[in-house]
């Protein structure tokens, strides 16, 4: 059963990200790890509790679309059609990263990983810190992907978020898609819970 949003633990959540903290947060497939993409140390932070390689980026939520205008150089035609279609949803769109952003969020590639989330939680955490924070899983890497709070409590403990905002459990299964639409045509890096079939059917 999915729990409608507790809005006083949200602003919590939002408090200690604006003050520099890593906290956890259920999205539409699993749990993610939530942090200002303004604050690199606390990106940082990310990459020692999931025990993350740093060539990885971190990928980002947004709440509204013209939040892009502070994370990326353009959006390509392809980009728009995506969004129409699948956003807010399990869509991760790579678009061409601003030179200025904290080098988590792009790791050298020049990209920047962006989506809206449909839950309804996550979706109302970016909106109380009023920016863009980011949502990669809240697991060990290499590990399977945490469902629950108390599976975040069990991978991440050395060491922890400083916050875990409890959701309840979240659906679980394959994670967002990834689809780099920096070139023409657009590539599929990843085929998650949006299966290809149906991000090729945008473009008949």
């Amino acid at each position: 059963m999915v729990l409608s949003p507790d809005y006083a633990l949200i602003q919590r959540a939002a408090d200690i990200m604006r003050k520099g903290g890593v906290i956890a947060f259920p999205t539409e497939t699993s749990y993610g790890l939530g942090a200002s993409t303004k604050n690199v140390y606390a990106l940082e932070r990310i990459y020692i509790i999931k025990k993350r390689p740093r060539y990885k980026p971190l990928l980002i939520l947004i709440s509204n679309i013209s939040d892009l205008i502070h994370l990326v150089n353009q959006v390509p035609p392809s980009a728009f059609a995506l969004m129409e279609r699948f956003w807010p949803g399990p869509l991760t769109l790579l678009l061409p990263a601003k030179p200025e952003l904290p080098w988590p969020l792009c790791a050298n590639t020049d990209k920047v990983g962006v989506r809206i989330s449909s839950n309804s939680w996550a979706n109302s955490l970016v909106t109380a810190l009023g920016g863009p924070i980011t949502a990669t899983s809240a697991n060990l890497s290499k590990h399977p992907a945490t469902c629950n709070a108390e599976e975040v409590k069990d991978q991440l403990q050395s060491p922890p978020p400083d916050y875990i905002l409890d959701g309840g459990p979240t659906s679980g299964g394959r994670p967002s898609t990834i689809v780099d639409v920096c070139t023409e045509p657009f590539k599929i890096i990843r085929e998650g819970i949006i299966d290809q079939k149906d991000i090729r059917s945008v473009f008949p």
